[in-house]
């Protein structure tokens, strides 16, 4: 049963006044800052600043109003931009609408399977390489409009994409440049100083630099791309509702980009959930954040959006501005609506260059650029260096899901071959610590023999029970596992207790295992193999497994311990 229960419902019964003021001056603020980055991130994907507005008002309503988290914030983010354009690049912008609509289903349906958890598995090697591998990504997708290279469009293959923009490097614009770096300045500038001056901590950085941007382009009309000069503007309205023109013939093709919007949302949303867990003190619901974002991903491109998660930066300004419900969220988009419907127009002053400067530093900062240093690196395994830099070099020079699979698939091998390494079966010399009658034949060959299993009986290390009878000295009467130490079993370490039980069988000897564990006896039992080897040959301990094995052989058991 699907339950749909948003963290909403939670805060309404007993909300005030008071916490009504605080959510409002936090969503103006986060809602000021996100109108820059909305428009950064749509330009840079390759769609047009409009596209980034309406994602974040249309998304970021819903992901506040439906999700699971009291203060998560959401819109569209940076770490989209490679895969968005990519899209758009392959197939156009129809495609992408169609592509984030699947995402959006792949979404809730996640959510309500409950699969929330399930996003934690992904190693933090994965998380971090991918995270840098995205960066760079954005940061060459930013070079074109930093330096003003006359470039019509640029390839999203990344090889082919390096080769354009080194062909263009002739055609760097000295006033774009300008403008870029200037507004790089002044960014880090009012960051650095803001922390000590308290009103200008009230005007984040980016949205700072915009308007100082904007008001110097639209006093002195310098010669640098524009909003208005590029895309027109923005359009002063509600823009039509309408679903994507959808095409049946690449309608296939979009599986697998569908996917990879789904997955990378799924992470970043739920990571930024977590972040905002550790700084508010409270508890997320991962599976209705899930859903929420899936109705998100689904609404948004009916207003021509595109795809949207949490944002990390906006959730941690919402909490450090005051924001403590959802109520804080669904005001940031509303103030974004207000802003289109009222200021629109000024938009068209605003220089690509700045926002691209903005972009670039956005790039920056999300990188865990220190994860790269030796120094860093060395005090982790091959197997950690490997995954993350193999899941960062192909994320920049294939692809993010191409990426992500290598990294898992690289992380569950070099599992499977820790856990089996940690797997292994000793021989217990029962004559040390039991005085055994008809232990041994006359001749010296025992007749039991007794072994104690470690770890994990699954398809990694089955093979180390199935060697098992090379380890023998002879042929024993009674073969005896001591399983007090196995925590687990799967259908193929099943498998191979039956093949040992079987093979034992055809010389004359006799299986028993003694000390399961909930799960090792519960998968015994439910496979019927307890009913196979005999209920009397599942014992409690090796003890009267000893004396079990002693009267199968006609002794009547003796033991003394040593």
């Amino acid at each position: 049963m699907i339950r749909f229960r948003p963290k909403l419902f939670d805060t309404l019964p007993g909300y005030s006044r008071a916490a009504f003021t605080q959510d409002f001056s936090s969503g103006i603020t986060v809602g000021v800052l996100a109108l820059p980055l909305a428009m950064a991130f749509a330009i840079a994907s390759g769609m047009s600043p409009t596209a980034g507005i309406w994602t974040a008002i249309v998304a970021g309503f819903l992901i506040a109003a439906l999700g699971g988290s009291h203060v998560q914030i959401g819109g569209p983010t940076g770490a989209f931009i490679p895969i968005v354009y990519a899209i758009v690049a392959d197939y156009g912008v129809q495609s992408l609408l169609i592509a984030t609509m699947m995402s959006g289903v792949m979404l809730f349906a996640m959510g309500a399977f409950r699969l929330g958890n399930m996003i934690r598995f992904i190693p933090v090697s994965v998380v971090i390489g991918f995270t840098n591998g995205i960066a760079v990504v954005i940061f060459i997708s930013q070079i074109k409009d930093f330096l003003g290279l006359s470039i019509d469009s640029l390839p999203g293959e990344f090889f082919a994409k390096m080769e354009v923009l080194f062909g263009a490097l002739g055609t760097i614009d000295g006033p774009t440049v300008a403008v870029a770096i200037a507004s790089i300045a002044v960014l880090l500038s009012w960051n650095r100083v803001a922390t000590r001056v308290a009103w200008m901590r009230r005007l984040p950085g980016p949205l700072a630099v915009l308007i100082i941007a904007t008001a110097v382009n639209a006093l002195f009309q310098m010669p640098v791309d524009t909003i208005g000069s590029r895309f027109g503007g923005i359009p002063q309205e509600i823009p039509p509702i309408g679903l994507p023109e959808l095409s049946l013939g690449t309608l296939g093709k979009l599986i697998a980009p569908a996917v990879t919007i789904a997955l990378l949302g799924a992470i970043e949303s739920l990571l930024s959930a977590r972040v905002a867990d550790s700084l508010i003190d409270n508890r997320h619901d991962p599976n209705q954040e899930l859903m929420a974002q899936g109705i998100a991903n689904i609404a948004a491109p009916l207003f021509g959006g595109f795809a949207a998660t949490g944002a990390i930066a906006r959730t941690a300004t919402n909490i450090r501005t005051g924001g403590r419900t959802p109520v804080a969220g669904m005001v940031h988009s509303l103030v974004l609506l207000a802003v289109v419907l009222a200021l629109a127009p000024l938009a068209s002053h605003i220089p690509l260059a700045t926002l691209s400067a903005i972009v670039v530093i956005v790039s920056v900062n999300m990188g865990d650029w220190h994860a790269f240093s030796w120094n860093e690196l060395k005090r982790y395994s091959a197997q950690y260096r490997l995954i993350l830099l193999g899941t960062f070099f192909v994320t920049v020079v294939f692809d993010l899901t191409l990426a992500v699979e290598l990294g898992m698939a690289l992380a569950s091998l070099f599992f499977i071959y820790r856990m089996s390494d940690l797997t292994r079966i000793e021989r217990v010399q029962l004559e040390d610590h039991y005085g055994v009658v008809a232990l041994s034949r006359p001749d010296g060959t025992p007749r039991i023999l007794a072994y104690r299993v470690f770890g994990s009986l699954f398809f990694g290390a089955a093979n180390k029970l199935e060697n098992l009878m090379l380890m023998q000295d002879g042929h024993p009467d009674v073969v005896i596992l001591d399983m007090e130490k196995v925590i687990n079993i799967d259908t193929t370490g099943l498998d191979a207790l039956q093949t040992l039980h079987r093979t034992l069988k055809k010389r004359g000897a006799d299986l028993i295992l003694c000390d399961l564990n909930a799960q090792p006896a519960s998968i015994v039992a439910r496979s019927g193999f307890r009913d196979s080897l005999g209920e009397e040959q599942v014992v409690a301990n090796l003890t009267e497994a000893l004396m079990r094995a002693q009267r199968m052989r006609g002794h009547e058991p003796e033991l003394s311990y040593v």
